[in-house]
C-alpha cells in the first residue's frame, strides 16, 4: 500500500526539463510579449516552470490551465523544440471571402464611385459588397490599395521650347555671369487677414495652441516678391492689385537697388509680366534681361522655394485684426529674414552641370 502510494506519489512530479542557453532566451523572451498571442506567451512560461523543476500540479495552479495542456506541451517542446509550440497548419477559423470576392473587393476600390462621390472609403466598399469592413481593410492592405489616398506628379510641359527654356533658367542659376544679379520674381495673391471670434489660446504643456473654427476676413493683400538667388535676399513689397503697372514699378524699383550690375529676372508666364509695357521698358534697358520659365514649370522659380517658407513662417495659423497688421507683420518677417536666415538655397543635383553652362553661350 505505502509503496503503491509513493509509485503514484513520484508519478505527479514532473521530470524537469534541461534547456539550452538559446532556448531559455527564447522562451523568455515569448512569455514576457506584448504583442504575440496569449496562447503562446501561455505555452512558453509552461515549458520555463517546468524547466525550474515544477511539478504538473503547480504548473495547473499557477497558469490556471488543464493538466492535459501541460503534459501536451512538454511532449510537442521535447519532440520538435521551440518550433513545436507553434500551431499545426490548418488551426483556426477558416477564411471565410474566398479569392474572388477579395478580387471583387479590389476591383469595386478601382472603379470610380457613384451617387456623386469622388473616392470610396472602406465602409462604402464594404456595404456596396455585402462584407465586414474589416475584409475589406484586410484586402486592401494585401493588394497595397488606398482609395482615401491621392499622389500628384508633374505632368509633361506642352511648351514646344521646354528645354531652351529650362537649361536657361537653370544655367542662370549655377553659371551666373560675375557681373550679375539672377532675380527670381513672383507674386503671392489674395492673403487673407482672418481674424476669430474669440481670442488665441496659446500653446501650453499637453495642449496645442488653439483657435476659433469661426473668423471673420479684415481684407486680403497681395505681395510681389524677388529673390536674390545668389545671396538669398529677398526684396517685396506689398501690392492691392497684381497688374503689369505694379509688376513694371517693381522692376523699377529692383534697376534702381542693383546699379551697374546686369539684372536677369526670372518669371513665369503670367500676362502681366508679358505686357506690351514690361516689353517696352526692358527693351530700352540694356543691363535688364527677362527670362520665362516654361509653360507650366513655374516651380522652376526659386522664388517659390520662399513663398513655402512664408507660408510655415507667417501665414499658417495667423490671427491679424486689420489688413495693416498683417502688412507689418510680412515686412517685419522679410526684415528678420534677410538679417538671420538669407542665403542660398542649396543645389542638390549631382548630374553634370556643364550642360547648362554650355546653354547660356
Amino acid at each position: 500500500m505505502i509503496k503503491n502510494a509513493y509509485l503514484w506519489y513520484m508519478a505527479r512530479i514532473a521530470t524537469p526539463l534541461n534547456l539550452s542557453e538559446q532556448d531559455i532566451e527564447e522562451l523568455t523572451s515569448m512569455s514576457r510579449a506584448n504583442k504575440l498571442d496569449h496562447r503562446y506567451v501561455v505555452r512558453s512560461r509552461i515549458i520555463l516552470k517546468l524547466h525550474e523543476g515544477k511539478s504538473y500540479d503547480q504548473v495547473q495552479q499557477e497558469l490556471s490551465i488543464g493538466r492535459e495542456a501541460v503534459a501536451k506541451w512538454k511532449k510537442r517542446f521535447v519532440t520538435s523544440g521551440v518550433s513545436g509550440l507553434k500551431d499545426k497548419p490548418g488551426r483556426g477559423v477558416k477564411p471565410t471571402y474566398t479569392d474572388e470576392d477579395k478580387a471583387r473587393i479590389v476591383q469595386k476600390a478601382c472603379e470610380k464611385p457613384e451617387g456623386g462621390y469622388t473616392n470610396w472609403s472602406q465602409r462604402r466598399i464594404a456595404a456596396e459588397l455585402g462584407m465586414s469592413q474589416g475584409t475589406v481593410q484586410k484586402t486592401l492592405k494585401e493588394h497595397a490599395l488606398k482609395p482615401h489616398k491621392v499622389d500628384y506628379w508633374c505632368g509633361k510641359s506642352t511648351d514646344p521650347e521646354f528645354e531652351e527654356k529650362m537649361l536657361n533658367v537653370i544655367g542662370l542659376y549655377l553659371h551666373p555671369d560675375e557681373k550679375a544679379i539672377v532675380l527670381s520674381v513672383d507674386e503671392k495673391t489674395q492673403i487673407q487677414a482672418l481674424d476669430r471670434s474669440q481670442p488665441e489660446l496659446p500653446m501650453r504643456s499637453g495642449n496645442a495652441k488653439r483657435l476659433t473654427a469661426t473668423y471673420k476676413r479684415n481684407g486680403t493683400v497681395s505681395l510681389i516678391a524677388a529673390l536674390a538667388v545668389h545671396k538669398g535676399e529677398i526684396t517685396a513689397e506689398t501690392i492691392n492689385k497684381n497688374n503689369h503697372q505694379n509688376f513694371l514699378k517693381f522692376l523699377k524699383k529692383l534697376y534702381r537697388k542693383y546699379p551697374g550690375k546686369h539684372l536677369h529676372i526670372i518669371a513665369d508666364n503670367l500676362n502681366v509680366h508679358k505686357h506690351k509695357k514690361v516689353h517696352e521698358w526692358i527693351s530700352s534697358k540694356k543691363r535688364v534681361s527677362i527670362h520665362f520659365t516654361p509653360t507650366y514649370s513655374s516651380w522652376l522659380n526659386q522664388i517659390e522655394i520662399w513663398f513655402n517658407i512664408l507660408t510655415k513662417d507667417v501665414l499658417k495659423g495667423g490671427v491679424w485684426h486689420s489688413k495693416k497688421q498683417l502688412v507689418d507683420q510680412i515686412l517685419n518677417y522679410i526684415e528678420t529674414y534677410n538679417k538671420t536666415r538669407a542665403k542660398p538655397f542649396q543645389w542638390t543635383y549631382k548630374g553634370n552641370s556643364s550642360v547648362y553652362k554650355k546653354s547660356l553661350h
